[in-house]
């Protein structure tokens, strides 16, 4: 990542992933594309914020702020959105 993030980002990010998973060597985190292209994570400051901008099933998992390098290492990305409703018709159907 080459921007710094705010000062007042929260500590700890709820973080969306494909799937629900028992071994975090499983984990994919789930990336979003915007309507010009860009590749969005998004990430939530809290497990209600996650939830409600999500829906109920969506599976999560946390980061401590620090750690987003190693997700954008792993995996570059365009944008940070924090706290973001996404739409009900946008929303995945993920399996258990």
């Amino acid at each position: 990542m080459n921007r710094q993030l705010p000062q007042d980002y929260p500590p700890i990010l709820y973080i969306p992933c494909v799937r629900h998973v028992t071994d975090p060597a499983d984990l994919e985190v789930q990336y979003r594309i915007t309507k010009d292209g860009r590749s969005a994570l998004l990430v939530y400051s809290a497990l209600d914020r996650l939830l409600a901008g999500c829906g109920r099933d969506q599976p999560w998992f946390t980061l401590p702020t620090a750690n987003l390098q190693t997700l954008w290492d792993a995996a570059p990305f365009d944008l940070v959105l924090l706290d973001l409703l996404v739409p009900e018709s946008e929303r995945q159907v993920v399996a258990p």
